[in-house]
């Protein structure tokens, strides 16, 4: 479920489950991500989880300037902290993005020496988005991102991972963030149900004072008021949207729709 962070408010929340729950609690996470669990005990051959939601966006734009990359780097390294939005959180290879050689070569193009470290990452981002090609075909959630990077194709959870991974290759604190992007519809076309989507991208640590700013590589885009955060982990594996265990035989298939809609005027209850 959305939660509250920087520019971001949740007005109002709720989960419906369908068959229902015999038991089903929230809590928070390590990351301070709002987690809902339940135990279904009906037999069934469709599980249907609706997820509702009203949240205020109003994100401060980007800084302007920061710090050169090495220092950010030094400075992450030397922080003190733990807790859960530190930086020492985002610096060391997770289970989805190991050390991974390659990744680390084709960022550091981006970082030359001296280099204010939001404009490296920028480039970087924007790399990505040229060289790599989006194709829902090449790749699953299992993929490895070596695999993508040799394919040069995959979806916004590869980007975000070969991303993460060349800039914790030079140092740099990234955590993943996993949301919901709004489309825009071509002028004069109704925007159609569905047509937004689950999402991912990528929070680099850009030194205290900066802080964390969000860098989308599947569009080459600085995260601003489009984009819904749901949860920040070291990878997708810390904030699956769904996961858990099902007792049965036959295969599995799942359909994903998501509706992001602008609301104008004064907040009203979540029908």
């Amino acid at each position: 479920m959305p939660k509250d962070g920087p520019g971001q408010k949740v007005i109002e929340s709720q989960l419906e489950i369908t068959p229902e729950a015999v038991e089903s609690d929230e809590r928070r996470c390590f990351f301070g991500n709002r987690v809902v669990r339940a135990r279904i005990e009906t037999p069934h051959r469709e599980l249907r989880a609706e997820a509702r939601a009203r949240v205020e966006i109003d994100r401060a734009p980007a800084p302007q300037s920061t710090s050169a990359w090495e220092e950010v780097r030094d400075e992450a390294f030397d922080v003190g902290s733990l807790d859960p939005m530190s930086p020492a959180q985002f610096l060391y290879p997770s289970r989805f993005v190991p050390l991974f050689e390659p990744a680390i070569a084709y960022a550091h193009q981006s970082f030359a020496p001296g280099r204010p470290v939001l404009e490296a990452a920028c480039e970087l981002m924007g790399r990505i988005r040229r060289d790599f090609r989006y194709d829902t075909k090449a790749t699953d959630v299992r993929t490895p991102l070596s695999v993508a990077f040799e394919k040069r194709r995959g979806v916004c959870q590869d980007f975000t991972h070969i991303m993460i991974a060349g800039l914790r290759g030079l140092g740099l604190p990234a955590a993943y963030v996993s949301g919901y992007i709004r489309t825009i519809p071509p002028e004069g076309k109704p925007r159609l149900e569905g047509a937004d989507a689950t999402h991912a991208w990528v929070s680099l640590w850009c030194g205290e004072e900066a802080g964390y700013v969000d860098l989308d590589p599947t569009n080459d885009l600085v995260v601003g008021n489009d984009h819904i955060i749901l949860a920040h982990g070291r990878d997708y594996s810390d904030i699956s949207p769904i996961h858990g265990i099902v007792l049965g035989a036959g295969e599995q298939e799942v359909d994903v729709r998501v509706d992001v809609v602008p609301v104008v005027g004064a907040p009203v209850p979540v029908p």
